[in-house]
């Protein structure tokens, strides 16, 4: 017969084992992102377009694709309670969980629909059939050109660090973001911080330029660089 003391030592391993659960109403933030009464949701395994994300259509037209990403979430959940089971947090204590409304998987509808991307570093494979599939139909974001969630973070961060006092003397009006044309004809921007910065020279008369916000760079047809 097994003791009291173990019977307890058995529920708690079983209640830690046992993953939390989260559900209400969502209130969506973005794509990806949403709250469920005072806790913040991170979806797990997908990566929307950010909020202020601008990306190319079809036709290479600029359109706000953060604000579709969160629009289709939106009608995704379409009023319903959503459940989610929580599987990590992150940096910013956000609940990253993989969640449902009714009989939906929010994750893969998104990718399938080409509104977010497999963040593969932890989805290990679990969306990639339906990004592939997404991709090979053109649909959401694949339907023109993009810049992947997680670069387009990168550049906003570079672009909101201090820059260095020899780099604003030596922008013109203040501008710090450097359009650079490489050999290739391509418009790239560099923002401080980022490899090449340092090394890249503006050249005016060969169409190079400065700009001062990364959205104003994108805004004119460039580029954000490689890190």
């Amino acid at each position: 017969m097994i003791g009291r003391s173990l019977w307890v030592v058995l529920g708690l391993m079983l209640a830690a084992a046992s993953p939390v659960t989260l559900s209400g109403q969502a209130g969506v933030v973005d794509g990806d992102t949403f709250t469920l009464g005072s806790e913040r949701v991170r979806m797990w395994g997908i990566d929307a377009p950010e909020g202020r994300q601008t990306c190319k259509d079809a036709g290479g037209g600029n359109y706000r694709c953060g604000e579709v990403a969160r629009d289709r979430l939106i009608g995704l959940i379409a009023r319903r309670n959503v459940i989610c089971e929580v599987r990590d947090r992150d940096q910013y204590g956000r609940a990253v969980a993989r969640c449902r409304a009714g009989d939906l998987d929010l994750g893969l509808e998104m990718v399938k629909g080409g509104w977010a991307l497999e963040y593969r570093q932890f989805s290990g494979g679990t969306y990639t059939a339906a990004e592939t599939e997404a991709r090979r139909a053109r649909r959401g974001v694949w339907a023109g050109t993009f810049e992947r969630p997680s670069e387009w973070r990168a550049v906003e961060r570079s672009a909101a660090a201090p820059v260095p006092a020899s780099a604003e003397l030596a922008a013109s009006g203040g501008c710090v973001i450097k359009g650079n044309i490489n050999a290739a004809g391509r418009r790239i921007f560099h923002v401080p911080g980022q490899e090449d910065y340092a090394a890249t020279r503006i050249d005016l008369s060969r169409g190079e330029r400065w700009f001062c916000t990364a959205a104003e760079a994108r805004g004119a047809g460039w580029t954000a660089a490689r890190r």
